[in-house]
């Protein structure tokens, strides 16, 4: 007697398959691509002219300067950050290794609104550094080195946790290797241990990036919410709407909208490559 044809564990009948596409693509439809096409219908019901009008208003370009200025200081330092981190963690043993661990993956189990509270607690004119920084005509809270350091404080982890489990799983051989035949850390850095993980490091990277560009919470408590000085493009947005200026407000959304379609094409990419690397490395190894 034959034995029976086994059948694949992911071997399942066709409209078990077409009913489970069907649903994901019905949650992305309500959830993503109709409010993504309200969003830039609502930005241009009132024609072109009020669109660019709203972008081009001086509060608005204020906004989107102070969010690139956010994001351009925010992400290099995290970028450094995550190196450091990763190479800490993947490389060496320490003690209070698994702690580190722990602190990277803080402002992701802790609400932004409290991070920014406790930067208003530490740099507030009644904070633990108010009287030093108000005796030395600092300024930190409801200015851009407080938005600066709410934005970098939500987005550290992302370089980092890009990074940690690819060098883990990368061990430290050829670290190794590099140090016996005479290499210097900077040397086994820049020419072994970064090249291995580049598409990584610039993936946590765009990550990073969008989360700075549409950070909200934090930034919200320490700007003061400043028309023109420390709005930056997310608050904007909020003030626009309360203020009944629909119009307005969707068009800055628009923009945001855009940048988070940009960063999805560059992640898509970026994931296109390292399959392509993958799949020529399986095909140099075979």
């Amino acid at each position: 007697m034959a034995p029976p044809a086994l059948r694949s564990a992911t071997s399942e009948p066709a409209w078990v398959r077409r009913s489970l596409i069907g649903v994901a693509l019905a949650f992305l439809t309500v959830f993503l691509f109709v409010p993504l096409a309200i969003v830039f219908a609502e930005a241009f019901k009132k024609g072109v002219d009020v669109y660019l009008a709203a972008i081009v208003e001086p509060d608005a370009l204020s906004a989107v300067k102070l969010t690139l200025i956010a994001a351009l200081i925010s992400v290099p330092m995290n970028l450094v950050f995550g190196v450091a981190a990763a190479w800490c963690i993947a490389k060496f043993e320490f003690r209070g290794k698994n702690v580190l661990l722990t602190l990277i993956d803080l402002p992701f189990s802790v609400s932004p609104v409290i991070s920014g509270l406790v930067f208003v607690l530490i740099f507030g004119l009644q904070g633990w550094w108010g009287e030093w920084l108000r005796d030395h005509d600092l300024k930190v809270i409801f200015a851009v080195p407080g938005i600066v350091l709410a934005t970098t404080f939500v987005t550290f982890p992302f370089v980092a946790r890009e990074l940690i489990p690819l060098m883990q799983a990368q061990g430290v051989e050829q670290e190794e290797a590099a140090r016996v035949l005479g290499a210097g850390g900077w040397d086994i850095l820049w020419r072994v241990t970064l090249p291995n993980v580049k598409w990584a490091l610039l993936y946590g990277v765009i990550l990073c990036n969008a989360r700075a560009m549409g950070e909200f919470g934090a930034v919200s408590v320490v700007s003061g919410h400043i028309r023109g000085q420390t709005n930056t493009m997310p608050l904007h947005i909020e003030i626009l709407y309360n203020e009944y200026q629909f119009a307005a407000a969707f068009a800055v959304a628009s923009l945001l909208a855009l940048l988070a379609l940009v960063t999805l094409a560059l992640k898509y990419a970026v994931e296109q490559r390292v399959k392509h690397e993958k799949r020529a490395a399986g095909g140099r190894g075979e």
